[in-house]
């Protein structure tokens, strides 16, 4: 994102994507690292290419950091990255925000022996590598519908979704957030299979739910390269 330590790179790719090949972007600008004068070179710079599209993340702590901690005079979460953009450009950027089918990963823990599930718990459970059971509880996937709208009210005027494999729990999120009062464009998270390597890592790091279905197939064709990505 541009506020990582990618962010010329981003601002890079992001300009040529639009100039050289036409696309509509929507520059990834993150918390990571962002100090307030960077993020103000960021947001110029972005006027002078054309660049009015900006998916305002909090991003993941920097290599070598367990967990994320908001650099001095930065912003600790994408609320902070919207509410600021908005008070210093007003309406000249389209904003973009995340929102997470299963829960926030950060709030999908592990469920302990003896714990039962509600029905909606048990719809968007995540099965790990190891084999143990993990969800976002409806308290804390509450939690995070109110921290969604909260940046929808401050400005943001869609939302993508976290990448995930499991059709269901894309539905019940959406009926979830509209129930909720959240009525902006809901944009799903796709992210191809490339390879069985690289699917197993992101749904590990994101803690995806992946269908049983998708689980053994992926299993059965694993050692075969053309086959998962014919299957992908």
């Amino acid at each position: 994102g541009a506020g990582g330590s990618t962010s010329d790179l981003t601002l890079e790719l992001t300009q040529t994507a639009q100039e050289r090949f036409g696309y509509v972007a929507n520059m990834h600008l993150t918390c990571t690292n962002m100090q307030r004068e960077k993020l103000d070179n960021a947001l110029e710079v972005s006027r002078k290419v054309g660049i009015r599209n900006i998916l305002a993340l909090r991003g993941d702590p920097p290599v070598g950091q367990k967990d994320f901690k908001p650099v001095d005079t930065g912003f600790s979460c994408a609320l902070d990255l919207v509410r600021y953009i908005r008070k210093e450009t007003g309406d000249e950027f389209c904003l973009t925000v995340a929102g997470y089918p299963e829960g926030h990963p950060d709030r999908i823990r592990k469920v302990i022996a003896g714990q039962s599930l509600t029905q909606a718990e048990r719809a968007r459970c995540v099965k790990m590598e190891d084999g143990s059971v993990h969800v976002c509880s409806d308290n804390e996937f509450e939690a995070e519908l109110a921290y969604l709208k909260a940046k929808v009210d401050a400005g943001a005027q869609m939302i993508v979704t976290q990448m995930f494999y499991d059709v269901q729990v894309f539905l019940n999120f959406v009926k979830a957030c509209r129930d909720y009062g959240i009525n902006v464009p809901i944009v799903p998270g796709i992210m191809c299979i490339t390879s069985y390597g690289g699917f197993k890592r992101m749904c590990g790091f994101c803690k995806t739910r992946v269908p049983e279905h998708m689980a053994r197939k992926m299993e059965a064709i694993k050692d075969d390269a053309e086959a998962v990505e014919e299957y992908a």
